[in-house]
């Protein structure tokens, strides 16, 4: 490929970081959510074949992209109690997503990706001339 490293790692960390760099901080949301919707999608997959540590795996990116993505987002201070709600929310969702990964419920895993669906289509209504001001 032109102008690409043959290192896929050092590939990877080249595009996080020009997204992060690029992207607003609204755009980094969604795409947080999407993450983890794409992880409990892989974890429900490899639940229904039996492919354990592969579950593990998904079920882990999904708790920390909910833990050190979504959560560690809010402000606490600034955003009320739409904050405070949305912080045990996802601490919820982290022992539901463990509670899955423990006891192979994929009624936990559909639990969590809904609720995540729910707040995620809510960030995706935010008009435009809001995103920067609601942002974490």
């Amino acid at each position: 490929m032109f102008g690409m490293s043959r290192n896929p790692i050092a590939n990877y960390t080249q595009v996080s970081t020009d997204i992060a760099t690029t992207a607003d901080p609204h755009r980094l949301v969604l795409m947080l959510f999407e993450g983890a919707h794409v992880a409990i999608a892989k974890a429900r997959l490899h639940m229904v074949h039996k492919e354990i540590p592969e579950k593990g795996a998904a079920v882990s990116r999904a708790i920390d992209i909910i833990s050190n993505g979504l959560k560690a987002s809010l402000d606490l201070e600034k955003g009320d109690d739409i904050a405070a709600r949305l912080d045990a929310l996802y601490d919820y969702m982290i022992l539901r997503l463990l509670n899955a990964n423990m006891k192979n419920d994929m009624k936990a895993l559909d639990e969590v990706s809904g609720l995540l669906e729910e707040i995620h289509s809510a960030w995706r209504e935010i008009p435009p001339d809001r995103q920067q001001k609601t942002a974490a």
